[in-house]
């Protein structure tokens, strides 16, 4: 059962906001974060993407900052911020920031700015004099502290969200070296998808005796997302089944992943040539460019986005109900990252994968990961060709990570029921599939629209009827 806002016991003015934002009912990472980060404490959590962590490690802290600073006072000119809040991109840093923003439309004495590359260094300094909550990425930060323009000796909270993202683009070093700059604080938050070794590594070093909030993990099933993978032959199959699932007239707007730079930037030429409204995002693009499209995406003027990884991280749109990796992640976490960019704020979504023959290791490394198998589906007329590679062995006889057993198909009840088997997070012993998702199908195993008729059932992203809003 969801308790309100009310009952967590924020100031007024964060009630007022969280209401006029339409949100009334905590999500249970708000329920858990928020009580925990107001008694103090340093605090490890991990939570799905989407599940409203930001407005957890938000709320509590936009409460400190008024309680101490109850009549509302203007706050000095310096750049000495009291919160500090890391990100691993821009992207994320101006989600962040626009959150916060948005919680204290009704509050007075809180000024919040935003520190990240890609924008001049004569702007920021400007806008940092003053706030008292900062929102930055690590290189940028280091750079203004450096040089004295801002100083962290005054910092009473560190929060550093998606830290697992944090060490991926190699940030540790800056983390440390931010840490020494306020190691005065009284309060750390750090928020990742999963407790790693190497997050608890980070933890240690940065922490003093961490709580630990555990909301989910990579084995956890995202109810909201139908996910379905489909087979191609070749890249051009491949463009075909992308065609496909665009054509579909329940999905709103999409975010289709590319491996690499070059690859967005082909694929979204490709889509509008064949007439679908389509732009790219990723890394190398100036951040003007990239806050102009990201805004067109959020104002629904953007249909579809094919993006990196990189340049991804921070989408918070509620109206994405698709999500489709034609090009597979480096890196299998990276799968549940991207589609969490579907199904938030209480919403359903889709999330199609389109894979060659040649990306069987890394289908396999994903469902490893996750520990759960991705239900190959066939579109009638967009059957795979190539003939599968069969199982050398007997399935099931328990060579790591090896065995593809059972039918080649199998129907939607059948499904539900699908496991591995038992074994660590990562490890391929003992686990079978029980469907082989190579098999070549027999015939055309769905009749009438084209599109499975026990596969992905399309939310449309409407919100069931009676249920109460949640801040996600």
């Amino acid at each position: 059962m969801t308790i309100s806002f009310k009952e967590l016991g924020l100031a007024q003015p964060l009630l007022q906001a969280t209401e006029a934002l339409g949100y009334t009912q905590a999500t249970p990472v708000q329920e858990k974060v928020i009580p925990a980060a107001l008694i103090g404490g340093d605090w490890m959590v991990s939570s799905q993407t989407g599940s409203g962590k930001t407005a957890a490690f938000l709320l509590p802290l936009l409460n400190q900052l008024l309680a101490a600073n109850p009549n509302g006072k203007p706050v000095p000119g310096r750049a000495e911020p009291q919160v500090l809040v890391l990100c691993p991109t821009r992207e994320l840093a101006q989600q962040v920031t626009a959150d916060a923003i948005n919680l204290v439309k009704f509050a007075r004495g809180i000024r919040i700015a935003t520190i990240m590359g890609g924008m001049p260094y004569g702007k920021q300094i400007s806008q940092i004099k003053g706030a008292n909550l900062v929102v930055a990425t690590p290189g940028r930060l280091l750079d203004l502290s450096n040089s004295r323009a801002i100083r962290l000796d005054k910092v009473k909270c560190m929060i550093v969200d998606e830290a697992d993202r944090m060490l991926d683009l190699g940030f540790q070093d800056d983390i440390e070296a931010i840490h020494q700059l306020c190691s005065d604080r009284g309060q750390t938050l750090m928020f990742s998808a999963t407790f790693a070794p190497r997050i608890m590594q980070l933890a240690t070093s940065l922490m003093n005796n961490p709580g630990r909030i555990e909301l989910a993990s990579a084995h956890d099933k995202h109810e909201n997302i139908s996910q379905t993978l489909h087979w191609a032959d070749s890249v051009a199959h491949k463009h075909k089944l992308l065609s496909h699932w665009l054509s579909d007239p329940t999905m709103e707007q999409a975010v289709v992943f590319a491996s690499t730079q070059v690859d967005s930037e082909s694929i979204a030429d490709s889509l509008r040539a064949d007439g679908h409204e389509a732009t790219a995002l990723h890394g190398a693009m100036p951040q003007a460019v990239r806050n102009r499209r990201l805004q067109s995406l959020r104002k629904g003027q953007t249909r579809i986005l094919v993006a990196t990884d990189v340049a991804a991280r921070g989408i918070d749109v509620p109206t994405i109900t698709h999500v489709i990796n034609f090009g597979l992640p480096m890196k299998a976490e990276d799968y549940v990252h991207r589609i969490g960019r579907t199904g938030r704020a209480g919403r359903s979504g889709v999330a199609i994968t389109l894979a060659e023959h040649r990306d069987r290791s890394k289908i396999r490394a994903i469902e490893q990961y996750t520990q759960q198998p991705l239900q190959a589906e066939v579109i009638p007329g967009l059957e795979p060709q190539e003939k599968s590679r069969k199982p050398s062995h007997r399935p099931g006889a328990g060579r790591p990570g090896r065995s593809f057993g059972g039918k080649g198909a199998s129907n939607a009840s059948n499904r539900q029921g699908q496991s591995f088997g038992q074994g660590g997070q990562g490890q391929g012993e003992g686990k079978t599939f029980k469907q082989n998702h190579f098999a070549k199908p027999a015939g055309p195993k769905f009749a009438g629209s084209g599109k499975p008729s026990s596969g992905p059932k399309f939310g449309g992203g409407n919100k069931p009827s009676g249920q109460k809003r949640s801040f996600a």
